[in-house]
C-alpha cells in the first residue's frame, strides 16, 4: 500500500495530462521514503458526469483519496504534505486559468478486514 485513486472531472482532459500526474503522483510518494516500489498504485478515473458549485461548465475538480497501512500522524501528515505539494506544482496555474478545486484524503486501511496478494514485490526485490 499506498493506492491512490484520483477522480478528475471530463473537463480537464485538454488542461491536464493525467498520466504525467498519475507519475508525478508516484514518484512523491516513493520520494517520501515510506513505501516500498512494489506497494504504491496510482490511478486515475475520469468523471464524466459531475455538478460543481454553481454548476459553470468551466468547474473542475481533482479529489485524491489515499488508502493506506495505518502509520502514526506524523508520517501520514509528511505524506500528505509531499503529495500534495508535489500536485499543486504540477498543475501550475490551472488555479488561475480555470475554475478549479483540488482535493486530497487520507484513509487508514483496516489490517483486521484487508487481503492482499503481490508478486510485484518478489520480482522488484531481485
Amino acid at each position: 500500500m499506498p493506492h491512490f485513486t484520483i477522480e478528475y472531472s471530463a473537463n480537464l482532459d485538454a488542461v491536464v495530462d493525467m498520466q504525467k500526474f498519475c507519475e508525478e503522483v508516484l514518484r512523491a510518494a516513493l520520494a517520501t521514503g515510506a513505501f516500498e516500489t512494489g506497494a504504491v498504485r496510482v490511478r486515475a478515473i475520469r468523471c464524466e458526469h459531475y455538478a460543481i458549485a454553481d454548476n459553470d461548465p468551466r468547474n473542475g475538480f481533482i479529489d485524491v483519496s489515499v488508502r493506506l497501512a495505518r502509520r502514526d500522524l506524523a508520517l501520514r501528515q509528511k505524506i500528505g504534505e509531499a503529495a500534495f505539494a508535489a500536485m499543486t506544482a504540477f498543475l501550475g496555474g490551472i488555479f488561475d486559468a480555470q475554475h478549479f478545486a483540488l482535493s486530497l484524503e487520507i484513509r487508514e486501511i483496516d489490517p483486521d478486514v484487508s487481503y492482499r496478494k503481490n508478486s510485484i514485490h518478489e520480482r522488484l526485490r531481485k
